[in-house]
């Protein structure tokens, strides 16, 4: 289905009953890389997977896409479906989203998991790199070389050696999109706040998985993550890098279901 949210309609996918989950995916991927997840937590939860603005089948409209912004269009969704509170699940630039709506709409926020995401912002270095992907990409009117390059630090160099059929999801994913969507989400991304300064005042379930091979988010910067919240959980992925989605699914959705059957 798709939701007006303001200036943009947002692809939505909506299974299951229960208590709502929103699953709100990484960069530079799209819905579809929450099949698994969806599928299992959908036989407890209301599942709502959406493509960001600019991401998938969602509206491109001029950015930079700020992550307050991808928040509202996230509430926005929850009140189409009538729908007042719910827990989210962040990849990556899914956690920034995710982190921008407790910030926003605290009150409307069961639990928060952090998945392969980071609560700190950008440093310049980091931030001047984000813009001249974007810059690059619109000049060329090409994706390749952000594809290329989140996609090589993503998966873990044991997947991208021995898991062909992994690689060539990831691309077939990233290589979907419109290259001014993925630029304003560039810009968006190097423009965001960090949370350090609200994770402390956020007292529901927080859940933060790393993938013990992940060189993006490593699982020591992720376990200083956990100990930010109140009530924050750290579980580490072995074998895994910045996509556990597609490189270990199972694992991933054996956690997922394990914390939220838990209390």
């Amino acid at each position: 289905m798709q939701v007006l949210c303001s200036d943009a309609r947002i692809e939505v996918d909506v299974a299951g009953d229960g208590d709502a989950v929103v699953l709100i995916h990484g960069f530079p991927l799209s819905r579809e890389i929450w099949q698994a997840q969806a599928r299992a937590l959908s036989q407890h939860m209301r599942v709502i997977a959406l493509d960001l603005r600019g991401m998938g089948a969602s509206t491109v409209t001029d950015g930079p896409y700020l992550m307050e912004s991808l928040a509202g269009d996230v509430a926005a969704v929850l009140d189409t479906l009538a729908i007042e509170h719910a827990s989210l699940v962040g990849h990556s630039l899914g956690g920034y989203v995710a982190l921008a709506f407790a910030r926003m709409y605290a009150e409307r926020l069961d639990r928060l998991a952090l998945v392969c995401s980071r609560i700190a912002a950008d440093d310049s270095a980091r931030a001047a790199h984000r813009h001249d992907l974007a810059d690059d990409a619109v000049r060329t009117g090409s994706t390749q070389r952000i594809v290329r390059e989140f996609r090589d630090a993503a998966l873990s160099e044991k997947t991208r050696d021995d898991r062909p059929e992994i690689v060539e999801k990831f691309n077939k994913i990233a290589e979907k999109h419109d290259v001014h969507g993925l630029a304003a989400m560039l810009r968006g991304m190097a423009l965001r706040d960090g949370a350090e300064d609200i994770a402390g005042d956020l007292l529901m379930p927080v859940l933060v998985v790393a993938g013990a091979q992940d060189t993006i988010v490593p699982a020591p910067e992720a376990e200083a993550a956990a100990r930010a919240f109140p009530d924050g959980r750290l579980v580490v992925l072995p074998g895994t890098g910045h996509v556990p989605m597609l490189e270990s699914p199972e694992a991933l959705t054996a956690c997922l279901l394990a914390w939220f059957s838990d209390g």
